[in-house]
């Protein structure tokens, strides 16, 4: 460990925190509320502190680990749809979702449901959103974040535990928020969202000179099977051109493929209709609603803009946070598709061992499953994993076949087999699977880049090593102020009647304490899953499209019976259950669908359209007599930004170009 390396580090840290914590004591404009100040900053954001705070407080290691691990993986560029699509999006909400909250005067997003249908609906909301906040989106940084040290620090004790550093970071976030409130937050983010982009542009700079210096022979050994490139082609080539060649061709004929890591080429916003992650279906609808959901419903990101001192500042500081999310794939996504071809090995080696320690700990009614990566990397322990399978399924073990998909395939049937029986005669015992034993971990790609390209120059290291761990501190602490908000606000004062500021910051900060404390248990749990990115996109798909749709009704059919909102989000959990477990594997099965499942981008889209029928039908069969009128509130300056319209626009047609370029 590199003595001026961490000495740097830690005082980058220490002292922006500091800042932070300084900063948020300091008298804030607008409502000077106690509790205002904690949970809304006082409703005194500008601009600027706005669109810095939106931007650190979505990019973290969680973007940085999952999605570079994405693209890393057979998706490549396409997962920069989730950003591409997010600066429309946030276009959107600048426009027409934070003048309603604005004007309603709103603390939570859940808050809304309450004036515009009835307390049942806004516990709906409620409820699930702190389960997401807690269990999925800060147990998952904290995961990410320790993942990142961990692989970083992999032969220095204590450092390279998951868990330990799992615990550490939750402890400084939760430390964080609890005295600072969100103004503490966004005075970090504005030097941490700086710093996160600066940092990822550091890391792709020595990413690509290091592509230019690699011998062809070896890179030529990553590249996609449709490539037609050779050793010839690469060694002429510059970095770029490299990069285009391993991962798009000599003429752009390596097209996107369904199929395993380098079927086909990655740098393609589209993939087939078969992808399981993000076929092109889900490009019209699907991706819209998480992303619609994320940017203007999700308590996280939204509380910033629930801060601004007013609508022209909040939106101005929206589009600025579009216009930077042009800018994230180039420094996220790109690097993520380099750590692939530069470092496979190392993504091996760490799955690897990974693979060995997971057959370790598995017993007789626990079965394996593995991809094809796996099986021609580690051959031994994957006949290993046939007979095992094998013996829990009381099956013969056929003879291993030579082709890793077969192979693997075969390995796969037998796991199938054994869960879909029970095992033991006194007492019936389910089969379970235990891991997936795979070739590469993905998730290590961002920290294996920055370990091998960064370590070695502890000038530069330090700051990309503080900026991405100062990333971590501001979403968590972003996070948990934003669950103990709606905690406080939601469940505490509704259910409580207790309305005093001093009481509810008090009890705001012991939600604090408890939720971090439970999202720290969970984190170091989440190393079992093969994507974390995946994981998260997944979980939402039982929350998000219902909860858009009831929104959407809410905003503009004033007319819609007041008992619909709880309708329409609970209708969406079973659709979305139904369609995951039930209805989609049935509907495959009868080979009705055209791909081997469907992917969850298009079961949100299905139960979005389903909760939307459900409301139209609900509308004109009972509509209300009278229509709602939410409340105003009235010390806010409700002036829309012309400059930022103007803007906006732009971000949207430069969108379109983007994806032009790399359709």
């Amino acid at each position: 460990m590199n003595i001026l390396e961490v000495v740097l580090f830690v005082v980058a840290v220490v002292g922006v925190v500091a800042l932070g914590i300084w900063k948020s004591r300091g008298d804030g404009d607008g409502d000077t509320g106690e509790a205002s100040s904690y949970f809304l900053a006082g409703r005194g954001l500008t601009w600027w502190l706005v669109g810095f705070s939106l931007i650190a407080a979505n990019i973290s290691t969680e973007q940085f680990v999952g999605m570079s691990g994405s693209s890393a993986n057979w998706l490549g560029m396409a997962i920069a749809s989730y950003e591409w699509m997010a600066a429309v999006t946030l276009v959107f909400v600048a426009f027409w979702f934070l003048p309603k909250f604005l004007k309603a005067g709103l603390y939570t997003i859940p808050e809304f449901l309450q004036y515009r249908f009835d307390g049942v609906a806004r516990l709906a909301m409620a409820l699930p959103a702190i389960v997401t906040l807690v269990f999925v989106t800060t147990s998952s940084v904290i995961f990410s974040g320790a993942k990142f040290v961990s692989e970083y620090y992999n032969e220095v004790p204590v450092l390279n535990s998951l868990t330990a550093m799992c615990w550490l970071i939750a402890a400084i976030a939760a430390i964080y928020v609890f005295i600072g409130g969100l103004k503490a937050c966004a005075w970090t983010d504005l030097i941490w969202g700086a710093a996160l982009v600066l940092g990822g542009a550091v890391v792709m700079y020595f990413a690509f000179n290091t592509l230019a210096e690699r011998p062809a022979e070896e890179l030529i050994l990553t590249k996609v099977d449709n490539s037609e490139a050779t050793v010839a082609d690469l060694e002429n080539a510059s970095a770029w051109e490299r990069l285009m060649l391993l991962n798009d061709g000599k003429d752009g004929e390596a097209v996107a493929v369904n199929g395993p890591n380098q079927s086909g080429g990655k740098i393609h916003m589209v993939r087939p209709k078969e992808d399981s992650d993000i076929p092109w279906t889900a490009l019209l609808i699907g991706l819209w609603i998480p992303n619609f959901f994320y940017w203007g419903l999700n308590q996280y990101i939204v509380q910033r803009t629930l801060g601004s001192k007013s609508l022209a500042e909040g939106q101005k500081g929206i589009v600025f946070a579009a216009a930077l999310k042009l800018v994230i794939p180039f420094v996220v996504v790109i690097p993520g598709i380099l750590a692939f071809n530069l470092f496979s090995a190392d993504l091996h080696a760490g799955a690897a061992d990974k693979n060995i320690k997971a057959f370790e700990k598995i017993n007789e009614t626990q079965v394996v499953a593995v991809d094809a990566d796996f099986v021609e990397l580690q051959p031994e322990l994957a006949a290993k994993a046939l007979a095992h399978n094998a013996a829990v399924a009381g099956e013969a073990a056929a003879p291993a076949s030579s082709d890793p998909t077969e192979l693997a395939d075969t390995i796969n049937s037998l796991a199938s087999a054994a869960t879909s029986k029970t095992s033991g005669d006194a007492e019936t015992t389910k089969v379970t699977q235990a891991a997936k034993l795979v070739g590469y971990d993905y998730d290590a790609a961002f920290p294996v880049l920055v370990r091998n390209l960064i370590k070695p120059t502890p000038l530069i290291s330090w700051f990309v090593l503080a900026a991405l761990c100062g990333a971590v501190i501001s979403s968590l602490a972003s996070m948990l102020n934003s669950a103990s908000t709606i905690a406080t606000m939601d469940l505490y004062s509704k259910f409580s009647g207790v309305t005093d500021s001093a009481r509810l910051v008090k009890v705001g900060r012991g939600f604090v304490v408890l939720f971090v404390l439970l999202a720290a248990l969970v984190a170091p749990k989440l190393d079992n899953f093969e994507s974390i990115f995946k994981y998260i996109q997944e979980f939402q798909g039982f929350i998000s499209p219902g909860i858009l749709a009831v929104f959407i009704f809410g905003f503009f059919s004033p007319r819609t019976p007041r008992w619909f909102g709880v309708v329409g989000i609970v209708t969406n959990v079973i659709a979305y259950a139904a369609f995951k477990w039930a209805i989609g594997p049935w509907l495959v099965s009868k080979g009705w669908w055209y791909s081997g499942e469907i992917a969850f981008l298009d079961r949100m889209a299905i139960c979005f359209f389903i909760v939307l029928l459900i409301g139209v039908l609900v509308t004109l069969i009972k509509p209300m007599a009278n229509p709602v009128v939410l409340p105003v509130n009235d010390k806010i300056e409700l002036t829309t930004s012309k400059g930022a319209q103007i803007v906006g626009v732009g971000i949207v047609i430069l969108t379109i170009a983007l994806y032009i370029v790399f359709w």
